[in-house]
């Protein structure tokens, strides 16, 4: 057993079993395990399937802020990005675009817009992440009310409304959307120059300017990558929901950063990976959807989000001033 631990093979597997995207995926099967005998419903494959199909939502968010957060970071405009994008969309198509694909190009466009400019206040003007994403957010949300009203808006668009109800052999079309976010996603971080200048300058900014990561170009990136992947979500829940009204992402803002601290990416960042995060999102889901099938109120489900996210914080703390 003693050579097997001083084994590479050894090393390796043993760095994956402490790792916390494992230990994350462990939660969620034991969620799962004990929901299912708690109810038995719970874990038949339609309700499964379900549940990371909400999940994809949350992780699509959650792709965005990861990188965000590693760079060191954070976005707090997420949840208001989300709605621009559910309730513009149906405002911009028309019957000319018959895919639908035009007016879906077209929120993406503006919702990596708003990210940039966002990654252009923290990074030229040097405002604080979450003064910046904050006063986009409360802005956002003010010009919604403008446009919208209390109203909400049908999703008319073809593609949108493949993307919330198709199931290509029996997998959502938004599952299947999210597992390729997930590819590029893990790729970009993981197997490129542009993840390892992300990750150079969420450890020190200061050291990461001066050894040549352009600081400014990358913050810029993040941001508008979280611009997009938020867009991209709200597309989904647009798709998902059939309308889109004002409100329609607020739960995604804690949703995001719950599921990205969940999987192990440190909130201080320059550690972390979006393998983490992907569990992170299913568990939040599964927790939910546990909480209802035993009837607890909305109210404890608020204090258990915020008693997990309130841990978590800590734990990450304390694992960077290890470093």
């Amino acid at each position: 057993m003693t050579a097997w631990k001083e084994s590479a093979g050894g090393r390796r597997a043993l760095t994956i079993l402490r790792s916390r995207p494992f230990l994350t995926v462990a939660i969620v099967a034991a969620v799962w395990i004990v929901a299912s005998f708690v109810s038995r419903g719970f874990g038949a494959y339609g309700h499964l399937r379900y549940l990371v199909e909400l999940a994809a939502v949350i992780g699509l968010v959650a792709a965005g802020q990861t990188f965000v957060v590693i760079a060191g970071g954070i976005d707090l405009s997420v949840a208001a990005i989300v709605t621009v994008s559910a309730v513009s969309l149906p405002l911009l198509s028309w019957q000319g675009d018959p895919t639908g694909l035009t007016a879906v190009l077209a929120v993406l466009a503006l919702t990596t817009t708003i990210g940039l400019v966002n990654g252009l206040g923290v990074a030229l003007l040097r405002v604080h992440p979450m003064i910046m994403t904050l006063a986009m957010a409360t802005f956002l949300q003010g010009l919604l009310i403008i446009i919208a009203g209390g109203s909400a808006v049908t999703a008319e668009n073809p593609l949108v409304r493949w993307l919330g109800n198709a199931r290509p052999a029996g997998i959502p079309a938004g599952v299947l959307l999210w597992v390729a976010v997930s590819v590029i996603v893990l790729a970009a971080m993981h197997a490129t120059s542009f993840g390892a200048r992300l990750f150079a300058m969420g450890a020190n900014p200061l050291a990461a300017a001066l050894s040549g990561v352009p600081v400014t170009s990358t913050t810029l990136a993040v941001y508008g990558i979280s611009g997009f992947n938020s867009g991209l979500a709200g597309v989904l829940v647009l798709g998902m929901n059939g309308q889109g009204y004002v409100g329609i992402g607020d739960p995604y803002l804690l949703a995001s950063i719950a599921a990205v601290v969940l999987g192990g990416t440190s909130i201080l960042g320059g550690l972390g990976t979006y393998a983490g995060t992907i569990p992170g999102a299913i568990l939040l889901v599964t927790i939910t959807a546990l909480i209802t099938v035993v009837n607890a109120s909305p109210g404890w489900r608020s204090i258990l989000f915020g008693s997990l996210i309130l841990g978590l914080l800590l734990l990450s703390g304390r694992e960077q001033a290890r470093r």
